[in-house]
């Protein structure tokens, strides 16, 4: 069998795939996007980009997507027992304006494919291992055929096989599952742009609209909350569970769940790396590396997954840009400076990140535990003094600056 040779190979077309590819790509710099699936895979509907993401898709070009969604205005946060309360999204302390939008996830991935050269994504591509050959790696497909590459890149997601080769443990389960869902009102549904939370005791619900015609809701749980096993497979029974909660504190909230078709909702266990994990583990060797859930990946509280995803795209390309183009490749003088180029730039990736994924990690654990707590200390302490405190949270890790594809 002929053995391909790529200099860059990303593995998994999601959001962190796409991007990083897009962002080289931008930089004059080819790669190849393995994708195991036969198509996109647009499992989620939607999700909430803050304005650190926004901030990386104008860095790769494609922040006009954003004209596409509804800007928010505002948080409500609303309990059984203290009623509604907001927080706006607008300036505060000399700060520059929040921006959020909830953006359907197959327009996110599809804008992003379009943007790349045709032949960039290969899909029905599954890598099964990794093997050194010298300075350089060996991908073994699922299919029997061998990919040899000068950088490797795992945007595979949590179960991420570059995750496993770099040795980096396994993600935890913290307890918690999600049900997410989608209702479109052809006429238009009539709510104000604003995320809505409530919390029914021991449950956390939110939705919020994409457009005029659509809105995407979530409720994430303790395991212990779980009326019956089995629950995650029926749709029918989640639907029921989720109506149970938010019915007793909002007839918006039960009337948004009640109009959802059984086909658009799904379940999900929530996972996330131990924080400590980031700080002490490799997240990158040599000339492999990991980034989005990969490398990070996180419980939904502060709504960073995505784009906490898009920055490291911007950041890794940004790096590796630096290395490969610092120096005209004809004036590079050996394999082994090349890779010493590859191998530095990953390095400083890896420096600019591992800090940033910490505290994202352990910022989504501690605002999850307090929203989700249903003790009635807890619930004094959230509804009096801790609101405002995981609110500051979540807009403080919002806002965050990547910086662009080439350093002014």
């Amino acid at each position: 069998m002929v053995m391909e040779t790529e200099d860059i190979v990303i593995v998994g077309a999601g959001i962190a795939g796409l991007t990083t590819s897009l962002g080289l790509h931008r930089l004059g710099l080819r790669s190849l996007v393995l994708e195991s699936s036969e198509s996109l895979r647009t499992t989620g509907y939607a999700l909430t980009l803050w304005t650190n993401a926004f901030r990386a898709l104008d860095a790769v070009g494609i922040g006009f997507l954003r004209q596409n969604f509804l800007p928010m205005t505002g948080i409500e946060f609303t309990s059984s027992a203290s009623g509604p309360a907001s927080e706006m999204l607008q300036e505060r302390e000399g700060k520059e304006e929040h921006e959020m939008r909830c953006v359907w996830r197959s327009e996110l991935l599809e804008t992003l494919e379009r943007q790349l050269p045709a032949g960039t994504v290969r899909y029905s591509s599954k890598v099964v291992s990794i093997e050194e050959s010298g300075h350089q790696k060996l991908l073994h497909l699922a299919d029997g055929s061998i990919i040899r590459t000068k950088v490797l890149i795992g945007c595979d997601g949590v179960n991420s096989v570059v995750a496993k080769w770099l040795g980096l443990q396994k993600p935890n389960s913290c307890g918690r599952s999600a049900i997410r869902g989608f209702v479109e009102y052809p006429d238009g549904h009539g709510f104000s742009p604003k995320i809505r939370f409530f919390f029914p005791g021991g449950v956390r619900f939110g939705f919020l609209p994409c457009d005029d015609k659509r809105l995407y809701w979530f409720c994430t749980f303790n395991l212990s909350a779980q009326p019956e096993k089995g629950m995650e497979e029926d749709p029918v029974k989640m639907k029921q569970f989720v109506l149970s909660r938010v019915g007793k504190v909002s007839k918006n909230a039960a009337e948004v769940v009640e109009r959802t078709k059984l086909d658009t909702i799904f379940c999900s266990p929530l996972k996330l790396r131990l924080p400590w994990n980031l700080l002490t583990q490799n997240i990158s060797k040599g000339n492999v590396c990991v980034i989005g859930d990969a490398l990070h990946p996180m419980t939904p509280d502060i709504g960073q997954g995505g784009c906490s995803a898009l920055e490291d795209s911007v950041v890794l390309a940004r790096c590796l840009g630096e290395a490969l183009l610092a120096k005209p490749k004809e004036d590079i003088i050996s394999e082994e400076e090349e890779q010493g180029r590859i191998n530095k730039g990953l390095e400083k990736f890896a420096r600019e990140r591992r800090w940033r994924s910490f505290s994202l990690v352990t910022a989504a654990f501690v605002v999850g535990y307090i929203q989700e707590s249903h003790g009635r200390v807890m619930a004094f302490l959230r509804e009096k003094l801790l609101s405002r405190f995981t609110a500051d949270i979540v807009l403080k890790m919002a806002d965050f600056k990547c910086g662009d594809l080439i350093n002014a």
